[in-house]
């Protein structure tokens, strides 16, 4: 083997750990790796940047505006207001959502899709007296399922596409092309989904059920009138650095001061509402001037427009875990106060701000009303959704922004341009009608994901071009006997796994290469592979760490790590077996 081949393999074997066992994002893994071999010499500048360039990573980019567009318009919660409704039983209701959802999926991202559902789901769930969790898992499931429908439907589909055309320009392939198996793997997904996979699911808290005392984790106190503290500030009073409580809010004559900063001034009557446990009250109780609070309801149980309740799932890209909560300054950086933590759906107990942070833990924050807005496209949080208060979106525009997107599919769909001239249009006009603006559309891009992508095309072209790619081929068909049906298995397995540790960009345009090389040495037709990694790599059931929906909604469902085992193993199988039967049927060797 070539000395440009071991580097390059060697390289690609060792991006994958840093990838699936560290807390650097994969663009940065990515683009580490890209920087070492280009400056090895392994690739030159051209194959590097010739992921940044490519049609697949520009279609996805225009497809971001177009969903940030159909998320700012409300196109989504209209959608969801309208097929939820009031289902008499439990399969009923898991019809509504589960349909809908791959349906929607087919067309628009699936985190998009997911994120305003989840708390939706969560309300509607309580309305109906069904557990949130039997839900939540399957609304992610589901979502993934649809993907697979279209090209549009997941950005891997549309990255995988676009390396096909550039090696093969006459095997383009239409917008609904791969619904032919799509569309049978989404339905045995489904029915899956709909008559077994709940039922696999153990009895779990979702995050919601374990906040909604606030008593179990507030204390309330009043300002004694005459007494020691009024006119004092927060500092002054020995109220700013308590030790196992830290003051959230002030109720003020019927307003209320949030995110309350040292400088505060206390009046007579205060109502001081403080994040902690009850066993720490009597440090509060030792304070003259204050005395517990006789007012019946919780503070928190009212609504206030200078302030809200917000839940929100922590990333494995934030940069406080790991970190306690007090030791981070999170309420400096956010502007927000932690209330409560949920980790597996139990709230955490102890020392709130000794709590450290890890990935998908549900904090309940107390923040002013622009919170949301700002950190809603935040690398730091995988979800968030207001409790209280929620503002109804403006749904004026919501017709404009899906028509819109449905002329970009019929546009791409019958061949009047092509699909990355059809999302550009797209883009273009949901500016100029004012269904997304200019801000939105630059918040709405994924630039991580954008970044995966375009690093991995240049770990792609490095196996490639330094020979590590036909000799990895020639192991998979030594492997395989010469059997391409045997190859076409080997493919989904392998990139079914990497899918599930890293990345599915990534896993995706890594491995094509050497599945290309395969087919072209085994004589044989490279669709029904590029088919296979395009399903394999959207196979993302058994961990929450394989696709971010599915770490979307762990926090938020109070599922285990085993759980995803228990319910996505079984699907990933049917889908596996469904796709693999199909494949060569539709695009022969």
């Amino acid at each position: 083997m070539p000395f440009d081949a071991w580097i390059a393999l060697s390289v690609v074997i060792a991006v994958f750990p840093l990838m699936a066992l560290t807390r650097i994002g994969p663009d940065m893994v990515l683009l580490g790796a890209l920087v070492l071999l280009l400056t090895l010499g392994v690739i030159d500048s051209g194959d590097a940047l010739a992921g940044f360039s490519n049609s697949g990573l520009f279609t996805v980019a225009f497809l971001y505006v177009l969903v940030a567009s159909i998320r700012d318009t409300g196109g989504i919660d209209l959608i969801i207001r309208f097929v939820l409704g009031r289902p008499r039983t439990p399969g009923g209701a898991r019809v509504r959502l589960l349909i809908p959802v791959a349906a929607l999926s087919g067309f628009l991202n699936n985190t998009p899709v997911v994120a305003p559902y989840t708390p939706a789901v969560l309300s509607w769930s309580r309305r109906l007296r069904i557990p949130a969790h039997r839900l939540l898992m399957p609304l992610s499931f589901a979502s993934i399922l649809g993907g697979t429908i279209t090209l549009f439907g997941t950005s891997t589909n549309l990255v995988v596409h676009g390396l096909l055309v550039e090696r093969y320009p006459d095997l383009a392939m239409g917008l609904f092309d791969i619904a032919l198996v799509g569309i049978p793997v989404a339905a045995v997904g489904l029915i899956y989904l709909l008559f077994i996979g709940h039922r696999l699911l153990p009895q779990r808290r979702d995050a919601t059920q374990a906040f909604e005392n606030p008593r179990e984790y507030t204390i309330e106190m009043e300002v004694e009138p005459g007494g020691p503290l009024v006119e004092k500030t927060v500092e002054e009073a020995g109220l700013r650095h308590l030790q196992e409580l830290f003051l959230v809010e002030i109720e003020r004559g019927g307003n209320i001061v949030s995110v309350v900063g040292p400088g505060e001034r206390l009046k007579a009557g205060d109502r001081l509402v403080f994040a902690g446990t009850s066993a720490a009250a009597v440090e509060l109780q030792q304070i003259r001037g204050l005395v517990p609070s006789l007012h019946g309801d919780s503070s928190l149980e009212k609504d206030f427009k200078e302030r809200r309740l917000v839940e929100a799932v922590v990333s494995d890209q934030c940069q406080f875990v790991g970190q306690r909560i007090r030791d981070g300054h999170f309420r400096t950086l956010y502007g927000a106060a932690v209330l409560a933590v949920c980790r597996g759906g139990e709230r955490v107990a102890g020392n709130l701000g000794q709590v450290r942070l890890q990935p998908s833990d549900v904090l309940l924050l107390e923040a002013r009303p622009p919170f949301i807005e700002r950190h809603r496209q935040s690398r730091d949080f995988l979800l968030i959704s207001q409790l209280n208060g929620a503002a109804r979106p403006v749904h004026e525009k919501a017709w404009l922004a899906w028509s819109i997107l449905l002329g970009v599919v019929g546009l791409a769909t019958f061949g009047v341009m092509s699909m990355m001239n059809a999302a550009m249009l797209g883009a273009l006009l949901v500016l100029v009608t004012g269904c997304c603006s200019v801000g939105a559309a630059k918040r709405g891009l994924d630039t991580q994901v954008l970044l995966t992508i375009a690093a991995s095309f240049g770990l792609g072209a490095a196996l490639e071009s330094s020979g590590a790619a036909g000799i990895l081929a020639g192991m998979a068909l030594e492997l395989a006997g010469g059997n391409p049906w045997l190859l076409l298995l080997g493919t989904y397995v392998l990139v079914a796994l990497l899918t599930e540790l890293v990345t599915n960009n990534a896993a995706a345009v890594i491995v094509f290469p050497v599945v290309m090389a395969s087919a072209e040495s085994l004589g044989v037709s490279p669709m029904p592979y590029v088919v296979a990694v395009m399903f394999a790599a959207s196979a993302s059931f058994l961990t929450p760490i394989g696709y971010q929906t599915n770490l979307m909604v762990y926090g938020p469902g109070g599922y285990r790590f085993g759980d995803y085992l228990r319910v996505g193993g079984l699907l990933n199988l049917l889908v596996a077996a469904t796709a693999l039967t199909l494949i060569p049927l539709f695009w022969g060797f």
